[in-house]
């Protein structure tokens, strides 16, 4: 799971395979060489301890403890006294917008200092994540009804009576977590290249060496002799 992660959870690799994703199904360059397999390993134990928020592969040897990651500067998802996000009376903010030159994402009438470009534009699947995780905290949630699909539930109109602390929390760790990610993905996209020039192990190698699962006559898996 590690070397899948390291492989492909970036830019990079979309971008070189970007024709084959029409297809469904994802192919992945598997390595042969064992040192090449083990430096993705490595990078992949990282995106996946960012992607769990400290929850798996925690390793306080490698500089991965089980908490929220921080960024090196501790000042780079950092919140101004007079911008703080204000919370009940003032209700639930609806904007959620991007400040380029001043890097600030502004969130109703307050604000987060120190939020790279990079980080706004980060997606995952075709969806831009501050603004997706935005729309779980907003005070319309509503989403437009396409086709037969159902009406939305009656729950959720119970919301908060205002922006809660912890969801200013959440946001501060989710932009430490982005940041880490982008600053590990030119060392991805280096390595990919590298597999992709190396000796690679094709299907029919692993189909031999019974690296694949079939069914059994009751339906069951067992590995392919």
């Amino acid at each position: 799971m590690a070397y899948l992660a390291g492989v492909m959870a970036h830019p990079a690799f979309t971008v070189r395979f970007k024709s084959d994703l029409i297809r469904p199904g994802l192919h992945v360059p598997l390595t042969a060489e064992a040192n090449l397999f083990a430096e993705a390993v490595a990078l992949g134990r990282e995106v996946i301890w960012l992607h769990c928020y400290g929850e798996r592969f925690a390793d306080p040897a490698a500089n991965r403890p089980k908490q929220a990651p921080r960024l090196p500067k501790e000042s780079a998802s950092y919140i101004p006294a007079s911008g703080g996000i204000p919370s009940a009376p003032e209700p639930l903010p609806d904007r959620l917008e991007y400040e380029a030159a001043a890097r600030r994402l502004r969130i109703g009438k307050g604000c987060v200092e120190n939020a790279t470009p990079e980080m706004w534009a980060y997606e995952v699947s075709g969806k831009q994540v501050l603004w997706h995780w935005f729309s779980y905290r907003r005070r319309d949630r509503s989403r437009p009804v396409i086709g037969d699909k159902r009406p939305p539930s009656p729950l959720d109109s119970i919301q908060p009576d205002g922006w809660l602390a912890e969801y200013t929390s959440d946001l501060i760790d989710l932009l430490h977590v982005l940041g880490r990610l982008i600053a590990l993905e030119p060392a991805q996209a280096e390595l990919l290249t590298r597999i992709c020039a190396g000796t690679l192990l094709s299907a029919d190698t692993l189909r031999d060496a019974g690296a694949f699962a079939e069914p059994d006559e009751n339906g069951g898996v067992q590995l392919s002799e």
